[in-house]
């Protein structure tokens, strides 16, 4: 193989990896402000007493990744603090990232009363907001591919 050729094969390959970077960057850091964002629920403000052993998290313990389909139904994981569900969706990225469609799920059945305001802790919803954050969700990844 010629010089020139390695340097193309060489440029190709550092290319390759870094838009796998920034791609699982991307991916990651929408899943992590959809989690930041996803309302824990807090029985101090509920007009009725919680089911005896009721702990809040569901919402937020259902955030799933699907590469190239879409998830169905629900994780059942209850995650109040959003470490598992995140690290199960940072497990879930491929080290290929680039070149898949991805889908961040909750197949909760008020998921979509939460993204309507119906909660205290996220009147505003949470996946318009993130959705609204993308450019720079994508120039913060760039930036940590970058260094």
């Amino acid at each position: 193989m010629s010089t020139f050729a390695l340097q193309l094969k060489a440029f190709e390959d550092k290319t390759k990896e870094q838009a796998d970077r920034l791609v699982g960057g991307v991916v990651i850091r929408i899943a992590q402000r959809l989690d930041e964002r996803s309302p824990v629920g807090d029985a101090s403000y509920w007009k009725s007493k919680p089911p005896p052993g009721y702990v809040g998290g569901r919402f937020r313990g259902n955030w799933q990744l699907g590469v190239s389909t879409i998830p169905q139904g629900e994780t059942g994981r209850i995650d109040p603090g959003g470490g598992a569900t995140v690290g199960a969706i940072v497990a879930s990225v491929p080290d290929q990232a680039a070149g898949h469609v991805y889908y961040l799920t909750n197949n909760v059945p008020y998921a979509q009363i939460i993204e309507e305001g119906h909660s205290r802790q996220a009147p505003t919803g949470l996946v318009a907001l993130t959705a609204m954050e993308f450019q720079a969700i994508v120039g913060e990844s760039a930036g940590a591919v970058r260094s």
